[in-house]
């Protein structure tokens, strides 16, 4: 336990505060931005982005991943914060966090494992298109100033790392930020800056209980918000989850994420904030900057608020050309490429997959239904293939007029048509033996095709033995089948 939490914890001190602060510096502009698509005063996305990211780096799951206000989770709140204000969505908050602790203690985060590997490149390549078209605006409409300053932070970026000693002890996205500030400081060089985005917060948050009315009214305004809220939370967060732990080669307690997630969003709710997520995008960052372990995440949250609190007259300074220089190497650095050459040699169903998540998620907006809709897809596909390795061979013994049907491969709803076509009931034989010692039956649709074929064969007169069937499958077909019960059988043939 010990060594766990020094190692979590300690192992990596300098990375971890460096990529704090590159973090911290990258989480301001995009907690201004989406507490304005939220509709709500630029202090509730500072605010939680401060409380989420602090508590997370205690009680989540994944040392190294950020959480904080997202873009995401801003979108889903735009209509209630318009009709019934800051302290619903306050109150929303509190519930969110509250389904997401519960979902962590039935262990839903387990459900991972149905996403397919195609599935969650789709969501990264369509997270990553729209970090990038996030950056549109302030690419339209400017002056050749902001071009010129984003092309040299890309360059900073890219190329710092390669500058002997130095350039792999400091991380280049903070370089670039640095650099950028104090050139346009310099030169007087009028861009649009982290100040003209909004007004930053002068104090710390304090508690703040939603002053809403305890009634069933209230939970059944909040609760259509809520749950939303919370599955595509936990949705964003798991992904994130997959995808650093692919870059860092560890791996993490979805579970306890989701508890995590459910204890960062009530402690967000509590100290005036909105809901939030893990951040695909900065956990890039964190990652590409050296961070690893839990410190980095909670010297983010805690620079972030001494960058309002202490250090406001040069973070006002900054210029949006130089963040926007950082999450288009997100957006580069998270879209899979491979995925892209992959489209030649990959099945054609992971193709679509992949390509329909994208579609969905760029055009909606929405995380949740891009996977949802390659999740569905993915397991149609699956379920077509799998029903394709079914077949049924027999043989005829003509000395004691007996044929025999051998049944290998998996019955269930994709399958069982097929299954029931491969018998010839028009065969006038006096026995048949349907061998399943090589198959095995899933569902209550696979189990209605052997009722259907057995008591088709009896109708023509033939005695109709099953034999081989395993314990699992006897199991499903003992409980729901018909075939062998007299007084289900004369139910289902309508007698």
């Amino acid at each position: 336990m010990v060594n766990t939490l020094k190692h979590q914890w300690l192992s990596n001190v300098r990375g971890d505060l460096l990529a704090g602060v590159v973090v911290a510096l990258a989480l301001i502009p995009e907690a201004i931005a989406f507490s304005i698509i939220a509709g709500v005063d630029p202090k509730v996305g500072l605010y939680a982005s401060f409380c989420i990211a602090v508590i997370i780096a205690f009680v989540g799951g994944r040392p190294g991943m950020i959480s904080a206000a997202t873009g995401a989770m801003a979108l889903l709140m735009v209509t209630l914060v318009k009709e019934h204000g800051l302290e619903y969505l306050m109150a929303a908050t509190l519930l969110t966090g509250l389904i997401q602790l519960v979902a962590g203690y039935l262990k839903l985060g387990s459900l991972m494992r149905f996403v397919s590997r195609s599935v969650v490149t789709g969501f990264v390549n369509a997270l990553a298109i729209l970090i990038f078209m996030a950056q549109l605006p302030e690419l339209t409409n400017v002056t050749w100033h902001v071009y010129a300053l984003t092309a040299a932070g890309l360059g900073i970026i890219y190329l710092f790392p390669y500058i002997p000693k130095l350039g792999k002890v400091l991380p280049s996205p903070l370089v670039c930020i640095v650099g950028l500030t104090v050139v346009a400081f310099l030169f007087d060089i009028d861009v649009r800056t982290v100040g003209d985005m909004g007004d930053l917060p002068d104090t710390l948050p304090i508690f703040l209980w939603p002053d809403v009315p305890l009634n069933l009214e209230t939970l059944m305004i909040i609760l259509p918000y809520a749950i939303p809220l919370a599955s595509v939370g936990l949705l964003e967060s798991m992904m994130t989850a997959t995808i650093v732990d692919d870059l860092t080669d560890t791996e993490s307690d979805r579970n306890r994420e989701c508890k995590g997630q459910g204890i960062a969003n009530i402690g967000s709710g509590l100290l005036g904030g909105m809901a939030g997520c893990a951040m695909i995008g900065q956990s890039i960052i964190n990652i590409k900057s050296g961070g690893r372990g839990r410190l980095s995440t909670l010297f983010a949250g805690v620079f972030l608020m001494v960058l309002i609190l202490v250090l406001d007259d040069f973070l006002v300074r900054i210029p949006m050309a130089a963040l926007v220089a950082v999450m288009i190497m997100v957006s580069i650095g998270t879209f899979s490429w491979e995925s892209i050459r992959n489209l030649k040699t990959h099945p054609l169903s992971s193709n679509i997959v992949m390509l329909v998540t994208v579609v969905v998620v760029v055009f909606t907006h929405n995380l949740a239904l891009g996977v949802f809709a390659g999740v569905l897809l993915a397991a149609l596909f699956f379920a077509n293939k799998i029903g394709h390795y079914m077949g049924v061979d027999s043989a005829l013994n003509e000395a004691d007029s007996t044929r025999t049907y051998t049944v290998t491969g998996q019955v269930f709803f994709s399958s069982s048509e097929k299954f029931v076509a491969a018998f010839d009931f028009r065969e006038v034989v006096d026995k048949v033996v349907i061998d399943v010692s090589r198959a095995h039956f899933w569902d209550i649709t696979a189990v209605g095709a052997l009722d259907k074929v057995v008591i088709k064969f009896r109708r023509e007169g033939a005695e109709v033995e099953v034999i081989g069937m395993n314990e699992a499958s006897a199991t499903i077909v003992d409980r729901f089948g018909v075939h062998d019960k007299p007084e289900g059988v004369d139910q289902l043939i309508g007698h």
